[in-house]
């Protein structure tokens, strides 16, 4: 027993400690959460994770999210899509990846940008040179107000999507398929 006490004290004296929890804090919650919308396209997986602003009593679009500019497409990080196989992105061919999904949106369509900066925060760093797809849609109004920045993949059949990005009454379609 001793000889325990004596080995004891000896680590105490070499600094040895015990280490000892401390209390963690949790991040805050985001104004914006992320969201993620998957699916699958035949053999592909296709997946989008982007953040969920809301509208909170202000106007969005020509606004707040200024028309004929480059938009991050959602809040916080750049909104980004996977896709585990090529396929054509809107009557473009793309090959499988992850990428940025930036747009500029307009009040009768919006140019949808694909890009392969990756990590990015906002659009602060985007760089068209890195364009992999540009593409114009039309913009629909809805009669449906959406508070929360949505995304969406309505599969229409298996070799068929729609992604669908809706927001106070806007919202864009952009077919994917095989």
């Amino acid at each position: 027993m001793k000889s325990i006490v004596l080995f004891a004290v000896f680590l105490l004296t070499l600094g040895f400690t015990v280490p000892h929890a401390e209390a963690q804090s949790l991040p805050e919650p985001r104004q914006s959460p992320l969201g993620l919308s998957r699916t699958m396209l035949g053999d592909t997986y296709v997946k989008v994770i982007y953040g969920r602003p809301y509208v909170r009593d202000r106007q969005i679009f020509g606004s707040l999210v200024p028309y004929g500019e480059v938009w991050r497409t959602g809040a916080n990080e750049s909104t980004e899509i996977t896709l585990t196989g090529d396929v054509f992105f809107d009557s473009t061919p793309l090959p499988a990846g992850t990428y940025s999904v930036f747009t500029v949106p307009g009040p009768d369509e919006w140019t949808v940008i694909l890009n392969s900066q990756l990590g990015l925060w906002g659009s602060y760093a985007y760089n068209s040179a890195f364009d992999v797809l540009r593409t114009r849609v039309p913009v629909k109004r809805t009669a449906d107000k959406s508070e929360i920045f949505t995304i969406s993949l309505d599969k229409q059949d298996e070799e068929n999507v729609l992604l669908i990005m809706e927001w106070e009454r806007t919202r864009v379609e952009l077919p994917i398929r095989k």
